[in-house]
């Protein structure tokens, strides 16, 4: 983790290694978020199960988790899963998962949430993290490029 504080155009994602070194269930957690027809429909789908994903602007194909696949693919598009009385940490998170986990910083995320971005950078900086949703950090200098080029893209 750098030791300088995030600003607002800082990429964001969910730390997935967050769930686990947390001890959370990050699939019994999905499953909670499926709207009520895939619910029934995924019941017996084994937990990690994943399946291939076509990225709609890069058309780079990616395995995803097929319970994070109903999500973006049908759930998400739902008239609730996102509202305007959904809290800031679940709109994020939902985001995210929208987005197939693409870092987004705090100015990307408050256009497409209709939120302040200040506010959001708030709350994803504050001494506890919410549902792994933290800085992107790379270990490796290209992956520290890539990080930097999306979030001023």
């Amino acid at each position: 983790m750098s030791l300088l504080k995030p600003g607002i155009q800082t990429p964001f994602h969910i730390d997935f290694a967050w769930w686990e070194q947390n001890d959370r269930d990050w699939h019994v957690y999905l499953r909670s978020l499926l709207c009520p027809e895939h619910q029934q429909a995924l019941a017996d789908l084994q937990e990690g199960a994943m399946i291939d994903w076509v990225d709609p602007q890069t058309a780079e194909v990616k395995p995803v988790d097929g319970i994070q696949h109903a999500l973006m693919s049908h759930c998400a598009l739902q008239p609730d899963f996102v509202t305007e009385h959904t809290t800031v940490v679940e709109a994020v998170f939902r985001n995210f998962l929208v987005s197939g986990n693409q870092p987004m910083s705090a100015a990307d995320l408050s256009k497409k949430l209709n939120r302040p971005a200040e506010t959001i950078l708030r709350t994803l900086t504050g001494p506890r993290v919410y549902r792994g949703l933290r800085p992107v950090t790379a270990s490796k200098p290209e992956e520290r490029a890539d990080a930097i080029a999306a979030s001023e893209a």
